[in-house]
């Protein structure tokens, strides 16, 4: 079997109700009253703020757009201009007086520390999504794509900590496919993804790999394909396929509850 951007083809009609049913179902059985989404201008939270308006109503959707102090605000913009074309109440909320604690109160090598102060921001962002949702009882829906989990490309407790996750078992190509059946803004699909925890970051960037080579080789991985396999079929270096595999082993714990010892 061959392998190319066509294996990842869905049936879009299909993936949209079966994500509005999943929607529906959550609330109805958690007896909650809707769902809070963190809006970060990105293509994977426009795809789901678009379904759980569609599964229930843009009364029942509250947007949360959450900047980073440090960074342009371009990407809060798109997100505003999408959450007001469907009609949702948004809210938007600066991180710039968490983040000044943070830096204030910690040891300065920890503050200087992008990775702990990225993951920190990405915690502060999951706090206010929670005390939106205990306050409206809604649930936190995630915005996280198959490709990201299956290497840990997210926040332990900051957007991995969450309710619940309708689009975790699409790869982030279906995603893109997704997003223009929903007719998600242009310039919202086309710019490059980031988590925005610092400026100039990009997913791809960080990571060190394309997200088109990244879910066909978690596409191979996932259909039993060796490594030499995969290096022949996609034309690979090895090397990038066993930086895949690393960053699969090495995030093991962020897609696992916390270990109990068993007395």
């Amino acid at each position: 079997m061959l392998l190319d951007k066509s294996s990842f083809d869905i049936d879009c009609e299909k993936i949209c109700k079966s994500v509005e049913n999943f929607i529906q179902d959550m609330v109805k059985n958690s007896k909650t009253k809707g769902v809070v989404v963190g809006l970060s201008g990105g293509i994977d939270s426009a795809v789901v703020m678009v379904l759980a308006v569609r599964a229930l109503g843009k009364e029942k959707v509250l947007g949360l757009i959450l900047p980073n102090a440090r960074l342009d605000e371009a990407f809060e913009d798109d997100a505003t201009k999408h959450a007001k074309q469907l009609g949702i109440e948004v809210k938007k909320i600066s991180l710039a007086d968490f983040e000044d604690a943070f830096i204030k109160n910690i040891d300065k090598e920890v503050a200087e520390n992008r990775l702990a102060l990225g993951n920190a921001i990405a915690r502060f962002r999951m706090i206010l999504l929670y005390a939106y949702s205990n306050y409206l009882n809604y649930l936190v829906i995630g915005t996280s794509n198959k490709t990201e989990i299956k290497v840990g490309y997210i926040t332990k407790y900051g957007d991995g900590g969450i309710d619940f996750e309708p689009c975790g078992d699409l790869y982030k190509t279906q995603i893109r496919v997704l997003a223009k059946y929903l007719d998600i803004p242009e310039e919202i699909i086309t710019k490059a993804p980031t988590a925005g925890l610092w400026e100039g970051q990009t997913d791809e960037g960080e990571m060190g790999i394309s997200y088109d080579n990244l879910d066909l080789i978690l596409l191979a991985i996932e259909k039993g394909y060796t490594k030499d396999q995969i290096v022949e079929e996609l034309q690979l270096e090895k090397a990038l396929i066993e930086k895949v595999e690393k960053m699969i082993k090495n995030s093991e714990h962020k897609r696992k509850m916390p270990p109990i010892l068993d007395h």
